[in-house]
């Protein structure tokens, strides 16, 4: 067989050498392997040609190899070899493949397949508004109802001025009397006002809160933590000054009428007529700043702890169900953050709401009489009872309150 080359090889290649066979047009040949004993050596009548006429032969040699298609036969690791083309790529790589390939070097083998990523767990399901009102709502009177007594204790605790006489020793004590002087119900007085005003409470503070953290989460649907302490504050001054000042503000003076001998409030509806009737209006709103500074606060530390806890518990799995017990202990967390925070604008606000409000001139005032006639550690009073109370209460609302949203999305489509 004649070589398809029209030139004899260069020099240091054997003599007689045969070119493969290829199904892809011709082109520059190369020997397959040297024949011990065949080899030419340069200036030999068989090799005439130089060093000049062996350089341009290796240059056209690799302009033709990277002139080949990117999907025809490539040479191999090994030397002056050729083996089949590869099988044509699946689908998915097929684009890939198929552009031109870059001026310059071309690799010898086949492009590889990418390995494909894992799959996306999808964006995360958002919680329509008024699921979250209706949820929060119904938690919110649950809560209140199974909690109260420790909301009273914490209150009476906090109204009971060092500058006076202490009526309690303390929780024991608080509890005993009043149970000698009112009876079981006695701890309980107070809690119309709240179960009117926590069913609002909570509804309004989980609708803004998922109103607002609607607005602000990524592409995927996610809501990192910082973003949820935003939206909890908003959700906390939102629920200040709709619901918590003016509920609070007669809670607390329905707890303080009880102390004096002849109590006159004989209850919610006519303890808030009373108190408009005397004060007007704004006698509802007192406290209204030590009351949304204290809401605010509040709620945007529960609700950046459960965000960072939520999210820490799904990982990458955005919509992975929360067991009701986990949650439960996820509320707990986040409330016993919310009570060691901002304790000290619970009992300013407890003050400025209380029936001697009147000697405060202000939130900042009735901070600066309780720093210099009870020390720093008044600020600090009914921490105990709050504790329990607020870890007790944030574990059953949430708890609540997803259960019911689960209820919800299988009968209320809002998708």
């Amino acid at each position: 067989m004649q070589p398809l080359h029209p030139t004899p090889p260069p020099c240091g290649l054997p003599v007689g050498w045969r070119p493969l066979r290829s199904t892809q047009p011709a082109g520059p040949t190369f020997p397959r392997r040297a024949e011990p004993g065949r080899a030419v050596t340069p200036g030999s009548p068989a090799c005439p040609w130089g060093r000049a006429e062996r350089k341009g032969a290796a240059a056209g040699r690799e302009a033709w190899r990277r002139s080949r298609p990117p999907d025809g036969p490539y040479p191999s690791s090994r030397p002056l070899a050729w083996h089949q083309p590869p099988p044509p790529p699946p689908p998915a790589a097929a684009a890939m493949s198929s552009a031109p390939p870059p001026a310059g070097f071309v690799s010898p083998f086949a492009r590889p397949r990418c390995l494909a990523a894992a799959a996306p767990a999808g964006k995360a399901k958002l919680t329509h508004p008024g699921k979250a009102i209706l949820a929060g709502g119904i938690a919110g009177g649950i809560e209140i109802c199974i909690t109260f007594p420790t909301e009273y204790v914490k209150t009476q605790l906090q109204l009971d001025e060092k500058a006076n006489p202490p009526r309690y020793k303390g929780i024991v004590d608080c509890v005993r009397v009043t149970v000698r002087d009112h009876g079981i119900k006695g701890l309980y007085r107070g809690l119309s006002s709240l179960v009117y005003g926590s069913i609002p409470k909570a509804a309004v503070r989980f609708g803004m809160f998922e109103f607002l953290s609607n607005h602000m989460r990524d592409a995927d649907g996610k809501l990192d933590s910082t973003r949820g302490l935003l939206a909890g504050l908003g959700a906390g001054v939102a629920e200040a000054v709709v619901v918590v000042c003016p509920m609070e503000t007669v809670k607390v003076k329905f707890i303080h009428d009880q102390c004096s001998p002849n109590p006159k409030y004989r209850g919610f509806f006519h303890g808030v007529r009373e108190i408009v009737r005397e004060q007007g209006l704004k006698g509802t709103y007192q406290g209204l700043t030590a009351t949304v500074l204290k809401q605010g606060s509040n709620q945007a530390i529960r609700f950046f702890v459960m965000t960072a806890l939520r999210n820490w518990y799904k990982g990458d799995n955005p919509n992975k169900q929360i067991n009701p017990l986990v949650t439960g202990v996820f509320g707990a967390l986040a409330g016993a953050a919310s009570v060691f925070g901002n304790t000290p604008l619970d009992v300013v606000k407890t003050r400025m709401q209380g029936l001697e409000a009147h000697k405060y001139k202000s939130t900042f005032n009735c901070a600066y009489q309780i720093m210099k006639y009870e020390g720093p550690l008044a600020f600090y009073k009914g921490t105990i009872p709050r504790l329990g109370r607020v870890c007790l209460d944030v574990a059953i609302v949430f708890i609540i309150y997803d259960e019911v949203v689960k209820a919800l999305n299988k009968v209320w489509k809002t998708d």
